[in-house]
This record gives C-alpha cells, sequence and structure tokens, in this order.
C-alpha cells in the first residue's frame, strides 16, 4: 500500500517539485491548484482531506507576491494564516503528518549571525507576519508537524531569480544588482528531497532548509552568468537604490541546526545546486 500524499500550491515553483518527486518515488500523489482547492475555504478543505484520507499533507499554496502583500494585507492574510489554519485543522483530523513551507521572512534580518530555528521572529512587512502567523497556527492546531522555512527559492518551474538574471542577460551586457542582502539560494530539487527525508520521519519540528552558504544576491548574480557562460557585467549597487514596497531582510542567513541536531541530510553548497539547475535546464 503506497502511501498518500496530498499535495497545496501543486502548480507553484515547489508544488510541482514535490508532485514530481512524490510520484517518482512511488507514493498516491494528490496534488491541488488554486482552481482545484480554495485553502482560504475551510468547508472545501475539509471535504477534500477528509475524501482523500492523506497520511502526509505538504502545504506548499501560498501568497508570495511580497510588494503585493503590503497593498492588499486581508488577502496575504486569507491565504497565508487562515489558509494554513484550514489544512492544518483538516489534516490533525484525519492524522496526516503536515508540511508547511515557511520562509526567512519571519526575521527582520538584523542579526550578524547565522538564524537557528530558536531564534527570535520579527517580521519587517506583511507577507512575513501572514506566514509567520500560518506558524503559529500549524503549532496550535497540529500535533506532528513539519515547518519548513527556506529562502531565495529557484527551480525549472515557475519565474525566479535565476531565470530573470538569465533573461536579462541575454538582452543586456550591463546590469546592477542588490549587493547589501545576504541569504542562501535554495533549489527547489534541493528543498523537495530535504522534505522527502523529513516525512519519513517522526523527527517534528522548524527546521532551516536553504543550500548551504550563503551570499548577496550580487553575488548570486554573478554565479548564475560565470556559471552559465555569459559575458555580463554584474555591478553592485543598495537596497535604496532600488525602492521596492516591502522591506527586505538584509541579512537572513540561515543556521541548519535543527537537520544537523536530528540527522537529516544538509542540501549541497548553493553552487553545487546551482550548478546543477543550469546544466539541466531545458
Amino acid at each position: 500500500m503506497s502511501e498518500k500524499v496530498l499535495i497545496t500550491g501543486a502548480n507553484g515553483q515547489l508544488g510541482k517539485e514535490l508532485v514530481e518527486l512524490f510520484t517518482q518515488k512511488g507514493f498516491e500523489v494528490h496534488g491541488f491548484g488554486r482552481k482545484d482547492m480554495d485553502i482560504t475555504n475551510q468547508a472545501q478543505v475539509k471535504e477534500i482531506i477528509h475524501r482523500i484520507q492523506p497520511n502526509i499533507v505538504l502545504h506548499s499554496a501560498a501568497h508570495t507576491k511580497v510588494d503585493l502583500a503590503e497593498s492588499e494585507p486581508e488577502q496575504a492574510f486569507a491565504i497565508n494564516s487562515y489558509g494554513t489554519r484550514n489544512v492544518a485543522i483538516a489534516a490533525e483530523q484525519v492524522g496526516a503528518k503536515l508540511v508547511y513551507v515557511s520562509t526567512d521572512y519571519v526575521f527582520d534580518g538584523t542579526g550578524t549571525e547565522p538564524y537557528d530555528e530558536f531564534a527570535p521572529t520579527s517580521p519587517l512587512g506583511v507577507y512575513g507576519k501572514s506566514k509567520l502567523a500560518g506558524e503559529k497556527f500549524v503549532r496550535d492546531l497540529h500535533s506532528e508537524f513539519f515547518i519548513v522555512r527556506t529562502s531565495w527559492v529557484y527551480g525549472k518551474h515557475g519565474a525566479n531569480f535565476v531565470k530573470t538574471m538569465l533573461k536579462l542577460g541575454e538582452e543586456k551586457k550591463e546590469l546592477s544588482v542588490v549587493a547589501d542582502q545576504v541569504g542562501c539560494p535554495t533549489y527547489t530539487l534541493d528543498l523537495a528531497a530535504t522534505i522527502l527525508e523529513l516525512v519519513q520521519t517522526e523527527k517534528y519540528g522548524v527546521y532551516h532548509v536553504s543550500n548551504s552558504g550563503q551570499c548577496s544576491w550580487y553575488e548570486f548574480a554573478k554565479a548564475i552568468f560565470e556559471e552559465a557562460g555569459m559575458n555580463v557585467q554584474v555591478n553592485p549597487c543598495t537596497t535604496e537604490e532600488f525602492p521596492r514596497p516591502a522591506a527586505r531582510p538584509a541579512y537572513s542567513v540561515f543556521k541548519h541546526q535543527s537537520l544537523e541536531i536530528n540527522n537529516i541530510s544538509i542540501p549541497r553548497p548553493w553552487k553545487s545546486g546551482l550548478s546543477h539547475f543550469l546544466n539541466n535546464i531545458d
């Protein structure tokens, strides 16, 4: 009997990667995009999860448009906080393990040392606040959960920084990229693999999952062009030179303490992940 896994946000950048990986590993996969399951509709969420009776729920659906969230906070909280509450309650009722994908935006980025899983949270903007409220619902309403915080996500599905840089590199010979925000790039393939490893344990709790090492967006962009063999001049600039509606954490480097303590594999260095991605683009 293969285990049943239900995936929310199945058409998203990470969701598609999870559907592919869990299918490949022999799970019975039920993927739901926004059109098939509106997570803000509690009755619908309950009906679907009770009907399918999954063993595992991977909750990757989210309102991720960070700048837009500032101008539509109700929408961000409806999806990221109350939507997560709806999924957590139904998953608990059917006895399913729950993975909630959270974010480095739960931190304010004023730190100077990598953040471990027990570091105090203090989100700067609506997106981070709504995701943190989602974490709280998971802790309060579910008993077998993995809160997986990740950062700077890219992969073969959907839009992301790496694809944007490649596109801009085709059009321009010179670019300015923010150099005063430092974090950890995360390749969806590696993130999905860590989630797969986690759900096969009972080592519940909060995990920081990103590729290992750290860089600024400027260093990330330079590495993308180097690895892709593109001759593009990248100039460092400051966050102030590129004002955005939502504040970003200036420093959101993760310490992978929970992975280490619980003997879960730590994802490969970010440059190796990037190299794998760029060498496997269709």
